[in-house]
């Protein structure tokens, strides 16, 4: 009987470890001498498939600006895959992405990159 307490205590705060949010068990991270704070940054995209044209918005909620790109796999194999031209979303901006292939979309992606302020 008495193990059988134990170990429902010490699996009970495993339990109530284990559920605790990240920012709640990461407090006593020591951060390297130098290192800047991390930097939230990443505008928020969502796409849209209609047939065979795509089309993407991404808004910036962060400060730093953010060169977003649209990438388009085309399914068939004689299909030219496409890379959009990169795009600035400043802050607080919302921009329009779009791009086609000539039949059916296999995939899409969105990639960013950090712009000088």
């Amino acid at each position: 009987m008495r193990l059988s307490r134990s170990l429902a205590s010490v699996t009970a705060a495993v339990c109530l470890v284990m559920s605790l949010p990240y920012e709640a068990m990461s407090h006593a991270r020591v951060r390297e001498p130098g290192a800047a704070p991390s930097e939230l940054f990443g505008a928020s995209c969502r796409s849209k498939v209609t047939g065979s044209e795509v089309t993407t918005y991404c808004h910036n909620p962060y400060p730093r600006t953010d060169g977003v790109r649209l990438h388009i796999e085309c399914d068939r194999w004689w299909d030219l895959d496409t890379d959009g031209p990169e795009v600035q979303a400043g802050p607080a901006q919302t921009v329009r992405l779009t791009g086609r292939c000539w039949k059916e979309v296999r995939s899409v992606w969105v990639s960013h990159r950090k712009l000088a302020r």
